[in-house]
């Protein structure tokens, strides 16, 4: 089987330093290699991820402005890509929501993963095209949608890139957006109540700079409040790993949170706030607590020596969310739509009126 994979142009794959959506792309595509799934990435001409990889555009553009000229590029990169796929592919599997609208031109077999929060301008546009295979990355976000062809998927990680810790030092850690919906703010507040040291890395876009610099900057003094900026796998291992806990006060309803296994994947327990798929990611007492409040969550930093083992954060880890159970059933589910008796005809598939 060959299987096309199609990121979004903007970062490469796997990330440098940020990009979520682009570290799953990665590790999948690597993943389903190593099953013996003939690969291809599309993505931009920066991207070192360990299969054959083909783009439009050479250099990765991060952080997009949002101007329609960058709407622009992404529009020609999908539709070029599943252009060029339709060619050699038995399924295409898109990443980004401009791609869907050339699912029209061709008779390929389609997945797609849905990686954005749930919005209904969003949501009606899915429901345009019912011959696409819809993943989401959790039951939270599955239960809001509505597609006929629909299953969650949850994201899992490469285990042998992240390092079990088990020699904690005495610091929080905060790993993330710096923006209000991520809360990092919060995070500040619990170290204080804590009276825990803590460790902030991750990018300030320039979207969220009043506020890096209203509420997140006046804090930072370099050593119980630090911001180490942005952080690649190596210094990730490093931050995550020798922590306490990591810090997830989330703000919005996140779909996954991938950042929260990669805590875990370290042997790091992760205390968070509800919301999103927290709950599904995060078991309380075994990789880590959700807590009510930032004054729970202080409380349960005070008190995380010798309540939650690393081995056993590790271990929950491994058995839920490893890239070997992930590439599984996106196999099965790539399996299940070739076999599928015959090629279905977009030009004639029953498509929703507008109301």
């Amino acid at each position: 089987m060959r299987v096309a994979l199609v990121a979004p142009p903007f970062l490469p794959v796997p990330p440098k330093r940020y990009g979520g959506t682009e570290l799953f792309i990665a590790q999948l595509a690597e993943g389903l290699k190593a099953s013996g799934i003939d690969v291809v990435v599309y993505t931009n001409g920066e991207s070192t991820v360990g299969v054959e990889t083909r783009w439009l555009y050479r250099n990765a553009k991060w952080p997009v402005s949002g101007e329609i000229f960058d709407n622009l590029v992404d529009f020609n990169h999908a539709s070029w890509a599943i252009a060029d796929a339709a060619q050699d592919c038995e399924l295409i599997h898109l990443h980004n929501v401009p791609a869907l609208m050339f699912t029209r031109y061709t008779r390929c077999r389609f997945v797609y993963t849905i990686h954005h929060v749930h919005e209904p301008p969003l949501s009606d546009v899915y429901r345009f095209f019912p011959q696409v295979e819809f993943v989401t990355i959790s039951d939270f976000q599955r239960q809001r949608e509505s597609m006929p062809s629909m299953r969650t998927i949850h994201h899992g990680i490469d285990l042998n890139s992240y390092r079990l810790q088990t020699r904690k030092q005495e610091y929080l850690s905060f790993l993330g957006r710096i923006a209000p919906i991520k809360g990092t703010h919060i995070a500040i507040e619990v170290a204080k109540k804590a009276g825990i040291p803590l460790k902030i890395a991750g990018e300030v876009q320039p979207i969220f700079r009043d506020y890096f610099e209203s509420q997140i900057k006046p804090h930072i003094d370099g050593k119980f409040i630090e911001y180490v900026g942005e952080v690649d796998l190596a210094a990730k291992n490093e931050l995550l790993g020798r922590s306490l806990a990591m810090l997830f006060p989330i703000q919005w309803n996140e779909p996954f949170g991938l950042v929260m296994i990669e805590a875990m994947a370290c042997g790091t327990p992760v205390l968070a706030l509800p919301g999103g798929a927290v709950e599904e990611v995060v078991r309380n007492g075994i990789s880590g607590f959700i807590c009510a409040s930032a004054d729970e969550m202080a409380d349960c930093a005070r008190s995380l020596l010798g309540v939650v083992s690393p081995a056993n954060v590790r271990q929950y880890c491994q058995q839920f969310f490893s890239v070997e159970r992930m590439v599984a059933d996106y196999l099965a589910l790539y399996q299940e739509v070739v076999a599928e008796e015959g090629l279905l005809d977009n030009s004639t598939s029953e498509i929703p009126m507008v109301a």
